[in-house]
């Protein structure tokens, strides 16, 4: 009798649903970065109406107020557009910090075989999309070299916010894998700003950052959440931060990295869990919409279209989104499984997946952010890169809901038996099956 042990090193079922425990806080986070996703398009659609508005002038003049003018701490006498972007967005970059800490640990980064998809499809959906800009923009002969990194950003929120607008229903296993190629995303974005988008460096500030970071981290690592020490040690460690001319959200992130994720002796959530669960709603109901109010605002009005959909920056920028991020995704996870004999899960079919890769070239808060420091804010090349990144996120949304929506019966189908619970126990029976 000969033993027929498999060599497979990747999960057998590609794009599979998670362990109960798993989808049960994947469908609370999800719920919130939709509703979150909404505020953040209903911003984006008031800065626009008001910046093409007879009162435009108002919008350009608030974006530009600062609040605090010659204050006594340095780099700090910021406008309310600079404050969305530096500050508020730190919320948004700590909340990632947990999310990519919790992934690490007890999500699906902790087994490289379950890592493995998520990882290379996102470096493919990031590859891709800065070769795309990149070759857009010296075929047509034009500047912007250093805005290569705005299409290759995703923007979860945005893209459930369309999943919710055109009613998909998508699988548990593609929504994970959505959430996770987002957080592996945001963490190359994390790398990317550091590395390539810091000017004026100073090494002394960012050296005082770790301090109040450390104690931070000795305070959470003891579970003493106490706020009136935490959020100053925050406050400060991104102040240092930002003084260093490293970007201040990579403050956020840090912290968010210190955060223990395991639960503690007494049982429950871990701390990593609790915080988000605490800080998720106002990153996504107030950092982001904010910051996409200041962001999205571009004025059209005695501009010509021709001249701006013509421009080697939009060219770039929408073909990495929509073309970059769809063949970067797709080709990837496609190769990989063809190279290691992987299959899918029996419930997902291929163009299921085509649909995801095309709802992953839905950029917007991080494209924007890269858009601003590459170019800088009130720039003509940023105004152009917001009208690339928004033109581009609407094409991929279209396209993407083109493909998916005609699944969403089957969808649907999967939907009811991932949640129907026969025996009331709270448990939906398919993540019982099997089971001795």
């Amino acid at each position: 009798m000969t033993n027929r042990t498999p060599h497979r090193r990747l999960p057998e079922r590609l794009l599979s649903r998670r362990s109960w425990p798993e989808a049960r806080f994947l469908a609370d986070m999800l719920r919130t970065e939709t509703v979150g996703g909404g505020l953040l398009l209903l911003g984006a659609v008031i800065a626009l109406i008001w910046a093409n508005s007879p009162w435009r002038s108002a919008y350009a003049e608030l974006g530009r107020w600062v609040p605090w003018p010659g204050g006594a701490a340095p780099h700090l006498d910021l406008s309310l557009a600079a404050w969305a972007a530096d500050g508020l967005l730190a919320i948004f970059f700590f909340v990632v910090g947990l999310e990519l800490k919790r992934e690490f640990v007890a999500g699906d980064l902790r087994d490289p075989r379950r890592a493995a998809v998520p990882v290379i499809a996102a470096m493919g959906g990031m590859l891709l999309p800065a070769l795309c800009y990149v070759g857009v923009v010296l075929a047509t002969g034009g500047t912007g070299l250093r805005g290569w990194a705005i299409p290759t950003a995703t923007d979860i929120a945005f893209a459930l916010a369309v999943l919710a607008v055109v009613s998909s229903h998508l699988p548990q296993g593609l929504r994970a894998f959505l959430l996770t190629l987002a957080v592996v995303d945001d963490l190359f974005a994390i790398i990317i700003i550091a590395v390539f988008y810091t000017a004026d460096f100073h090494p002394v500030p960012l050296l005082a950052a770790l301090a109040p970071i450390a104690v931070f981290a000795l305070l959470v690592q003891r579970r003493r959440t106490w706020w009136w020490a935490l959020v100053p040690l925050a406050v400060l460690a991104w102040a240092l931060v930002h003084s260093s001319g490293v970007h201040a959200t990579v403050a956020g992130v840090l912290l968010g990295f210190t955060v223990p994720v395991l639960p503690s002796r007494a049982g429950g959530p871990g701390l990593a869990e609790r915080l988000e669960h605490k800080w998720r709603p106002v990153s996504a109901g107030l950092a982001v919409p904010v910051f996409a109010f200041f962001a999205a605002g571009v004025s059209l009005v005695d501009v010509d279209l021709g001249a701006v959909l013509t421009d080697p920056v939009v060219l770039g920028v929408a073909a990495g989104l929509v073309l970059g991020k769809a063949i970067g995704v797709f080709g990837s996870t496609f190769l990989l499984a063809r190279f290691t004999r992987a299959e899918l899960d029996e419930e997902i079919t291929w163009a299921d997946l085509l649909g995801l890769a095309l709802l992953a070239g839905i950029g917007f808060t991080v494209s924007l952010l890269i858009g601003e420091l590459a170019f800088g804010a009130g720039s003509p090349e940023y105004d152009r890169v917001k009208v690339a990144v928004l033109l581009g996120s609407l094409v991929a949304a279209v396209l993407a809901s083109t493909v998916l929506l005609r699944r969403n019966r089957a969808y649907r189908r999967i939907s009811e038996r991932e949640s129907r619970d026969a025996d009331g126990d709270g448990i939906p029976d398919v993540y019982q099956e099997g089971a001795a």
